[in-house]
């Protein structure tokens, strides 16, 4: 049973805040699981914006929940949670000392999450003003938010400054994929079931594929984006984490310690791409204006706003996973913006029969493939070769078990990453977050990429509402492979 507790979201009034952290509370005070005592301070910068907070909350769950969600009874109740507050991350004024007055209302035992929803730049200074003010309890954790650097020695240097504040069991680096419900099933469906766990290897599996696809362009990000670009935004961090959980070995415990020990392991054993390995098994592209859903949309230059740019909008890589279980597998990871379809998910495709007994006229015999969708909808799919049951002849087809889990699961339950992991680290429960020592190996992996692109090249072209260059497919096409697009026949 989770205690009551505080949680300061430094930010507040900025869009991650509004747009996923408090639908994320609301949804849990919905649900039953904000116990009651609890407190939401948000932060903001200025007496005026506190003041219009509560009306500011109020419109953007009424914009950002689902259809359905919102109502006036609920949103009464959960708005005496929220207690918006004046701070200043860079400046140790009087406001935080009445930001600690606020806190010590309560007894000092009760926990307290500080979530910076703030640039990594400031997590530093933020860190030791609350250190200097005396906000730091034996019961407090710290929730950061990716991209923690823009290298391994930018991060090291952040997380070095985080840990001058607060212990390592008290960080609670957050990476808002590995809360989704699908990616926690992923492990279910490979532990707790031997038709899989006895075929997820080398043995049995021809090649991974894991995809994170987006529609939307720069929106706001532009300055961020255009010096992280794709990798350093979505590569290291998002996918390196389910690359993790998809090759990882079975913990021998489902704690924290043993599931990042597992993680580790596979960061570890990753084939390292270095000069002209980069170029053989990397491919990066940015996109120019094309059509997506019928509406032509400006390329990343025009959005930009600049002449030219070597930021990469969409990456694919071939690696590979240097140990026994994996050996010669390759794992394709593709993500990217403006992209035909928004879409997340883990394609595994198993390797062919080894022998085929049926002739050629009974139809093309296509290996097995389990798709695990992470968004937009959150589905288990698992393709087979059937005969027709509509002819007379032995015709075989592929065809497609389909789970839908939202529909699966109809209590009202509203499946959020945020809320999972918001409510994990008020817990106290690590276990879908990340270690320093992830950060620092998943750095190691990708500096020399960047260091590759800094000597060499330039990024291949991509119309919008494509699936990224044709270099891409070409990737594949070496191993004889092909990319599993969303909207595809499964």
């Amino acid at each position: 049973m989770l205690n009551p507790f505080d949680i300061v979201i430094f930010g507040g009034g900025g869009d991650l805040a509004l747009r996923k952290l408090l639908p994320a509370m609301y949804r849990a005070y919905q649900e039953g699981n904000l116990p009651q005592g609890s407190r939401i301070l948000p932060t903001v910068r200025e007496e005026s914006k506190r003041a219009e907070y509560i009306e500011t909350a109020h419109e953007a769950l009424k914009e950002f929940l689902s259809k359905g969600e919102f109502n006036a009874k609920d949103w009464k109740a959960f708005s005496a949670c929220l207690v918006p507050v004046v701070t200043n991350v860079t400046e140790a004024d009087d406001d935080w000392d009445k930001l600690k007055a606020i806190l010590d209302e309560h007894d000092v035992s009760k926990s307290r999450v500080f979530y910076l929803s703030l640039p990594p730049a400031v997590y530093g200074s933020c860190c030791e003003i609350l250190s200097s003010k005396g906000l730091i309890t034996e019961t407090s954790r710290v929730v950061v938010e990716k991209p923690i650097g823009y290298c391994g020695n930018s991060a090291e240097e952040i997380n070095a400054k985080i840990a001058e504040f607060f212990k390592e069991d008290q960080i609670f680096r957050i990476d808002h994929y590995l809360g989704k419900e699908t990616v926690q099933n992923l492990m279910a469906l490979r532990f707790s079931n031997s038709l899989f766990e006895n075929m997820w290897d080398a043995k049995s599996i021809d090649n991974i594929q894991i995809s994170l696809s987006e529609t939307v362009g720069l929106e706001s990000r532009a300055g961020f984006y255009d010096k992280a670009g794709a990798l350093r935004d979505m590569v290291q961090n998002h996918l390196l984490q389910l690359l993790c959980l998809v090759a990882m070995e079975s913990p021998n415990k489902l704690n924290a310690n043993s599931i990042r020990t597992e993680k580790l392991k596979v960061l570890e054993s990753l084939r390292p791409l270095m000069s002209t390995d980069v170029d053989d098994n990397i491919v990066r592209g940015q996109y120019v204006p094309g059509d997506l859903d019928g509406k032509i949309v400006p390329g990343y230059l025009e959005e930009l706003n600049e002449g030219s740019s070597k930021t990469e909008t969409f990456v694919a890589i071939r690696a590979h996973i240097d140990n026994w279980r994996w050996a010669g597998v390759p794992f394709y990871l593709r993500t990217g913006k403006r992209m035909a379809k928004r879409c997340a998910e883990i394609v595994v495709e198993y390797k062919k029969v080894s022998h085929n007994v049926y002739g050629d006229n009974v139809g093309k015999i296509e290996p097995n493939r389990l798709v695990i969708r992470l968004q937009p909808e959150e589905t288990i799919q698992l393709t087979l070769m059937s005969k027709r049951l509509d002819n007379l002849e032995m015709q075989l087809e592929p065809v497609t078990m389909n789970i839908e889990l939202s529909q699966a699961y109809s209590n009202g339950f509203h499946s959020d990453a945020y809320k999972r992991l918001m409510l994990d680290a008020a817990a106290n429960n690590p276990s879908l977050f990340i270690h320093r020592d992830e950060v620092r190996q998943a750095w190691k992996w990708i500096d020399p990429i960047v260091e590759r692109w800094q000597e060499k090249g330039n990024p291949s072209l991509y119309r919008a509402g494509s699936w990224g260059p044709d270099d891409a497919d070409e990737l594949l096409a070496e191993k004889n492979h092909v990319w599993f697009n969303t909207g595809d026949k499964a």
